[in-house]
């Protein structure tokens, strides 16, 4: 914290640090605190003012108190401590912290042994997607390509190809770097 920090620089920095950190749009925090996005935008931005009352409605909407927005950001804790995700026959554990908003993240995969096969259509979205494989056999449907990676293989595809991963005679496990939009498509449904 800057000693020049007034209280509504330091608030609208720790909303927005806070925000981006648990991974909430603008919207999500709206709609968590009954304010309008247009409203928390110009209160993030600094081209409106705070008032008092948006206190108690935007610690509430990130789940924190009132004195966590007005006080400087603690330091960061460095260990990772967000919970697997299980999806679609996959297990996926964060390896890396909530980021800026739009960066790459990491993550540890299993593949169960029973994703065997893909879907019709295959997924497409914007991005790139890298793997790691650590064990087991990877199968990997790229377009017209059905491939096998074996461990110690990496590959990196453009996620605008249709493609699709699973399992080949077992469980796999792999090392993933995934952005945004790779993370929107295999974490959420």
């Amino acid at each position: 914290m800057q000693a020049s920090d007034t209280v509504d620089t330091r608030v609208r920095r720790r909303l927005r640090e806070l925000r981006t950190d648990q991974g909430l749009t603008l919207q999500d925090v709206a709609e968590r605190a009954s304010i309008d996005v247009s409203t928390l935008s110009r209160l993030e931005s600094g081209k409106r003012r705070l008032a008092l009352d948006h206190l108690p409605r935007l610690a509430a909407a990130l789940g924190v108190t009132a004195d966590d927005l007005l006080g400087a950001a603690p330091p960061p804790d460095p260990r990772i401590r967000m919970r697997a995700v299980e999806r679609d026959r996959l297990t996926m554990w964060p390896l890396t912290n909530r980021g800026p908003a739009g960066g790459l993240h990491t993550y540890k995969i299993r593949v169960h042994a029973d994703r065997t096969a893909p879907p019709d259509p295959l997924p497409v979205h914007n991005g790139h997607d890298w793997l790691y494989v650590l064990s087991g056999r990877l199968r990997l449907v790229l377009g017209d390509d059905d491939l096998t990676i074996h461990p110690g293989e990496a590959v990196e595809f453009s996620t605008l190809v249709p493609h699709w991963f699973g399992a080949i005679d077992g469980p796999v496990e792999l090392i993933a770097i995934l952005g945004p939009q790779g993370e929107r498509v295999h974490l959420h449904p």
